[in-house]
This record gives C-alpha cells, sequence and structure tokens, in this order.
C-alpha cells in the first residue's frame, strides 16, 4: 500500500515557508505516494489549497489529523513537542532538525519510535548529495535577502552615477565570509553595481570572489582555514588578532557589511564589535546573518533591525522565509531529490538504505534508535601525484631543455632550412602553385595571429563560427552542379557519380554552416549578462 506524505503548516513564528509546493506535489504522486496538505500550509508562499487540490493532493483541515494519519510528514522547522505527540508511532520524519541543539526533541523523537531524516546532516562532501543539499539552497536565498535588506536599510543608491545634480559614489560592501550565502551576497550586491570587498579564512574560495565581481581581501596572517565538509575551522588566536584589525579597516571605509560567518553546532564567532560599529559612518548598515546563533557583531539584536551609532544593524533570523516562494520551491526540490533516492522501486514506499552514505549521514533516529552521529564518510582515496619527469640538462650550444628558450644557434638553423626550403618551392613549383602557396602561409600566419589574440574562454565559439566558415569548400560542390560554359557555349555536364557526391557535398556543408553558427551564438550568449 503506498505511503501518505503529510505537509503540515509551519508553526513558527514568522516562518512562511512550505515543506512542498505543488509542482513538486504532482512528481512525488508519480513516484506512487499519495499526499496530504494542511490547508492554508502554502497561502504566505502563495501556493493557495486549490492548486494543491488541482495537483492530485488531498486537504486536510486540522493539524493534528494530518499528523496522526502521515506515514511520512516534510517538515521545514524542527517540530514543536506538541506537534510530536500528535505524531503517528513508528512514522517518518524528514526536515531540518538540528540533532546536537535540541536533545530533548531527538529522545521525544525516539519515544515515538520514529525515523528521523535531518535534511540539515547531509554529508555535503559528497557530490551526489548536492541535488539534496538544502542547507545550501536556503543560503543562496539568504544571501540575495541579505543585499535586499541592505539595500532597503541604506539611504543611497549601489550604483555610482553622474547627473545634473551631481555626482554619486557607489556603495562600499563588504562580505565577511565567502561561503553559499556570502558568494550569493557577492553576486548580487556587484550586479547592483556596488564594490564589492570580500574576506574568507579559506584561501581557495578567492578566484570565485574574483569570478563574481568581488576583491578578496587578505588577512596578513597565515593560516589555512579550511574545515571538513566545506565549512571553515575555528582560527588560531594570532590569526583572529589579524583578522579583527582588518575588520576594523574596512569598517571605516565601507557603507555596508555583511557578515555570514557560522561554524555548525558552535556559537557564531564575534567579528564586529562596538567600537567597529562606532567608527562606521552614519547611515551605514550591518547585515548580520548568523543573528540566529547569537550574531557575528556584539550590537546584534536577533530577529530585529536596530540602529546604534547611527548604523543600521539588521538581525533577521528569517531571511529565507522573507522569499517564501522561492525558497519553498528549491525546499520541495531538494526533498523530492531525497524520496527518489528512497524510493528507487517508485512504489510508493521508502528503504532506508545503511549502505548508502548519504542516507545513512541523513538518517539521526531509525525506529527509535538514535544513529546520530553517523560514522566518518569513507571518502575515495586520491590518486597519487604523478613524479614529474627530470629533463636531462642539454648540452650547452646544443637544443634547450624543457621551459627553457632555443638558443640563437637553434634559430638560425631553424630559419635556415625554412628559408632553403621556400627557395626551392620558388625555383621549381610552378607559378600557379607558388601564389597559392604564398596565400596558404599568409593564412596560416594571420589565422595563428587571431587566434592567439583571443580570450582563452572564448577558443571554443572561436573554433565552431571557424567550422563554419570552413564551409566555403561549398563552391566546389556549385561548380560540379553548375560547371562553367566552354568557349562554344556549351555546359561540361558531369557524371552522375560526380552530381550526385556535389549534391551530397552541397547538403553536408550547409548543415556544417548553420550549426556552427547556430553554436556560437549559443555558446556566446553564456558569456552575456
Amino acid at each position: 500500500m503506498p505511503l501518505l506524505i503529510g505537509v503540515p503548516k509551519e508553526t513558527g513564528a514568522g516562518e512562511k515557508r512550505v515543506a512542498t509546493v505543488p509542482e513538486v506535489v504532482e512528481k512525488l504522486i508519480k513516484l506512487g505516494f499519495s499526499v496530504a496538505v494542511e490547508s492554508g500550509a502554502g497561502d504566505a508562499a502563495n501556493c493557495a489549497d486549490d492548486t494543491y487540490r488541482a495537483a492530485g493532493a488531498r486537504v486536510v483541515g486540522s493539524a493534528a489529523e494530518l499528523w496522526a494519519q502521515s506515514d511520512i510528514v516534510f517538515k521545514v522547522r524542527p517540530p514543536t513537542p506538541q506537534e510530536v505527540a500528535s505524531m503517528r508511532e513508528g512514522g517518518t520524519l524528514i526536515g531540518f532538525v538540528w540533532p546536537a541543539q535540541n536533545p530533548e526533541l531527538m529522545q521525544q523523537l525516539a519515544a515515538k519510535k520514529a525515523t528521523v531524516l535531518a535534511i540539515d546532516s547531509l554529508p555535503r562532501q559528497l557530490s551526489r548529495a548536492q541535488k539534496m543539499d538544502a542547507l545550501t539552497s536556503m543560503a543562496g536565498v539568504s544571501g540575495y535577502r541579505a543585499v535586499v535588506e541592505a539595500a532597503n536599510a541604506f539611504g543611497r543608491f549601489f550604483n555610482g552615477q553622474i547627473t545634473a545634480a551631481g555626482k554619486i559614489p557607489p556603495a562600499k560592501v563588504f562580505i565577511a565570509g565567502a561561503g553559499v550565502a556570502g558568494l550569493a551576497a557577492i553576486g548580487t550586491a556587484a550586479n547592483l553595481g556596488a564594490i564589492v570587498r570580500a574576506n574568507d579564512t579559506r584561501a581557495e574560495v578567492a578566484d570565485q570572489v574574483v569570478s563574481l565581481g568581488g576583491e578578496f581581501v587578505k588577512v596578513d596572517y597565515e593560516e589555512e582555514g579550511s574545515g571538513g565538509g566545506g565549512y571553515a575551522k575555528v582560527m588560531s588566536e594570532g590569526f583572529q588578532a589579524a583578522q579583527r584589525a582588518m575588520y576594523a579597516q574596512q569598517a571605516k571605509e565601507c557603507d555596508i557589511i555583511i557578515t555570514t560567518a557560522l561554524i555548525p553546532g558552535k556559537p557564531a564567532p564575534r567579528l564586529i564589535t562596538a567600537e567597529m560599529v562606532q567608527s562606521m559612518k552614519p547611515g551605514s548598515v550591518i547585515v548580520d546573518m548568523a543573528a540566529e546563533q547569537g550574531g557575528n557583531c556584539e550590537l546584534t539584536v536577533p530577529g530585529e533591525a536596530v540602529v546604534r551609532h547611527g548604523v543600521t544593524i539588521v538581525g533577521y533570523t528569517d531571511l529565507a522565509s522573507r522569499l517564501a516562494k522561492q525558497s519553498s520551491t528549491l525546499y520541495s526540490n531538494n526533498l523530492l531529490r531525497l524520496t527518489e533516492e528512497l524510493c528507487k522501486t517508485k512504489d510508493g514506499t521508502i528503504d532506508v538504505n545503511f549502505e548508502d552514505q548519504a542516507i545513512r549521514g541523513l538518517t539521526v533516529i531509525k525506529q527509535g534508535e538514535v544513529t546520530w552521529p553517523p560514522p566518518p564518510i569513507q571518502m575515495p582515496a586520491a590518486p597519487p601525484k604523478p613524479k614529474a619527469a627530470v629533463a636531462a640538462p642539454a648540452a650547452k650550444g646544443h637544443g634547450h631543455g624543457a621551459g627553457e628558450p632555443m638558443s640563437s644557434q637553434s634559430l638560425a638553423i631553424v630559419f635556415g632550412v625554412g628559408a632553403l626550403l621556400f627557395l626551392l618551392v620558388g625555383l621549381y613549383a610552378p607559378a600557379s602553385f607558388l601564389g597559392h602557396f604564398t596565400v596558404f602561409v599568409l593564412a596560416c600566419f594571420v589565422g595563428y595571429m587571431v587566434v592567439w589574440n583571443v580570450t582563452p574562454s572564448l577558443h571554443t565559439p572561436l573554433m565552431s563560427v571557424t567550422n563554419a566558415i570552413s564551409s566555403i569548400i561549398a563552391i566546389g560542390a556549385l561548380v560540379q552542379v553548375a560547371p562553367p560554359l566552354d568557349a562554344a557555349g556549351a555546359a561540361n555536364r558531369p557524371n552522375a557519380l560526380i552530381l550526385g557526391l556535389a549534391v551530397l557535398a552541397l547538403v553536408l556543408t550547409a548543415v556544417n554552416m548553420f550549426g556552427g553558427f547556430a553554436v556560437t551564438r549559443r555558446m556566446l550568449a553564456m558569456f552575456r549578462k
């Protein structure tokens, strides 16, 4: 018998998201499940009850009835004690649970003999788990919304302008932390025209910051900051002192600061002190994305926007919920991908397979038994690096070693041989060949110089358009199909075989020409904003 998936209305204060949208309901039904939604669950995310009915879901009026009937419950926020009390014994819960921060909730769920898959415990280092990574989805939405909130509280344009009324300088934005949320904020602020700077303890994200239009600000202290699972680690006191000095300088120069620094299971690190806030220009804005865990700024008030020393400090804890429709769509797609992994047979049942590392990492309780924390992920060993070949030292005056410039003697020999070949061609080749050969050499030289000066990222579209232009060979086929007239005014018709091959050549070169230009157009569109 197919299992029933229940989607209750979120009861958290200010929570507007819903765990499943109507578009995903249709796909869950195709997997063999039946779906029930509490009435009004999607109203705040612009998903009315009628849209759920149209997608094939049943709308239930009572939350207690939904919890009691559902075999599987999809949630966004962790359930309340009252919701756990209404839960069907032996049922399955999928959603954010935060087992390290909610030990009492874990015991209540275990007492219900429940199976709990915490989407926040997904082992993110597994590449195949990315489609189920709700933390990344919500962080991207939050980073975008943080910039929107900053722009709302800021009293000027982000981009610089020159108008008849005067010159407007661009806003300077500093983003502390270049994880998923930070990178989303960098891209959004840069697209709005601001001057964006960013910092992260992980040096490998510097290229990502630059690619999104930001400037990476490095701390004047050498220490590697990468932690496990794609997170940063807690840094040494020496690094933190140098980091605070850099933040103090950025606070004086920048108009907007967005902080994203957070390590799971630990309080948010204090990055922005009260003195730094006081040093900022009046009208500046701080958006503290770590407010729910205490905040990166000393003066942050979780859940509120306050003004301190003329600086607006935004400490909202529901940034993803403020874009309810978008975040609900992304989150429900993450849960759909997880459900597909649990129900590979597409018969409306699930198999919590502990042989699957992703499923094992997600499962914090299985049939009443607490299975959190999971064992460490066994990553495949990195292949050994090939040993660099040691080039034999070249004898002085003879040849050149790898990476060394050609000696003047070798260069003279190469040019001498080339000049001799050209001389032989000029003396003995027929005049018609000599003309074609000259054009060929010049074409090679010009083509090389053109390609050499093209950005490497554009080499592929350049090759496709070159391929299209090379279809000029169609002229030869046209000559065969419609040969020129002889002296008497009669056409020299080719035989049937040659004519057939010429027509085939025309068809193929036409496909090559139009296809080459079409591919080039699509590739170049990828480089345009």
